[in-house]
């Protein structure tokens, strides 16, 4: 993310591009939403282009004004081909879609991850406003994560920082070695033991994709699945205990399908406290404030506020 400069433009405009839909905000000074607009995703990659070009141009003419565009993607773009991969919306592999935009829009467009648009929409204005080092985190299909540090999003050398859905179960007990295949062709991986998916099959079996009932179902006596949020928490505690090992932010910010389980907030800090590398551990662990919002506003938040 560059860093903030004066900008000619009248608003900041935010895409969340998904696999099933497009939405674009605008955002104004003071980040109050002037604009909203989403649509379904198209199924080639030109048709996506297009359906973007036309979300601006309809909320430009809308507000009587030019804005910046930032976008938010399933992806990432890397560093070495400058083309997105990763992406689970798969036509938008293999493209440069930061230059095609740029392009197509006649403007610089800034693209990011959508678990950084999501930290960085809340480090802005939500859960982590006022925190100097933030890091968001997304748990839901699969997990992933972001840093925000003094309003800034860090990106990393080869753009993956934050991707804490991929590094090793943490201090893995005798039943998790050698560890689940991941997709990403390593074995172990975090994401396959806390996210959403991962949680219904552990309770549930292979079959099962849903973790939404486990916590009433734990309420009302069900043993199965009271084991499986038991361990749930147990391994998420230890991943973020990782975490502020070695970033020690100053608030956690969860959200995704998960940051809904209310247990979390309480059990987790308890779980981290017997594996960080500190006598004290303070870091809270809060709910996200925007929402399923947040990865559209992160997106309009890679650009500074219009300069008046």
């Amino acid at each position: 993310m560059a860093e903030p400069t004066p900008t000619p433009y009248d608003f900041r405009l935010g895409i969340d591009l998904g696999g099933t839909k497009i939405e674009i905000i605008a955002l104004g000074a003071a980040g109050a939403v002037a604009h909203r607009r989403r649509l379904p995703t198209p199924a080639s990659y030109e048709g996506t282009l297009q359906a973007i070009a036309d979300l601006v141009l309809q909320a430009e003419q809308a507000l009587g004004g030019r804005g910046s565009v930032g976008v938010g993607i399933p992806g990432v773009i890397s560093p070495a081909s400058g083309l997105v991969k990763n992406a689970n919306s798969q036509v938008l592999n293999g493209h440069a879609l930061d230059r095609d935009l740029s392009a197509k829009l006649a403007r610089e467009v800034r693209v990011s991850n959508d678990a950084n648009c999501f930290a960085l929409s809340e480090a802005s204005d939500g859960a982590g406003h006022g925190h100097r080092t933030v890091f968001g985190v997304i748990v839901g299909t699969g997990c992933g994560g972001g840093i925000v540090v003094d309003g800034r999003l860090i990106d990393g050398r080869q753009r993956v920082a934050g991707e804490w859905g991929h590094i090793p179960l943490p201090w893995p007990k005798p039943d998790e070695v050698p560890g689940i295949p991941c997709w990403c062709g390593q074995r172990g991986c975090l994401e396959r033991y806390i996210s959403g998916t991962a949680l219904a099959i552990d309770c549930d079996g292979p079959e099962a994709r849903d973790a939404s009932t486990l916590p009433a179902r734990a309420a009302a006596g069900e043993a199965r699945a009271r084991a499986a949020l038991a361990r749930h928490v147990d391994r998420m505690g230890r991943g973020l205990a990782v975490i502020i090992n070695i970033l020690d932010p100053d608030v956690i910010v969860l959200g995704g399908g998960l940051s809904n389980m209310e247990h979390l907030y309480a059990a987790l800090p308890k779980v981290m406290q017997q594996y960080v590398f500190s006598d004290v551990v303070t870091t809270p662990v809060v709910r996200n404030r925007h929402g399923d919002s947040s990865g559209v506003r992160g997106a309009a938040w890679m650009w500074p506020p219009p300069v008046r």
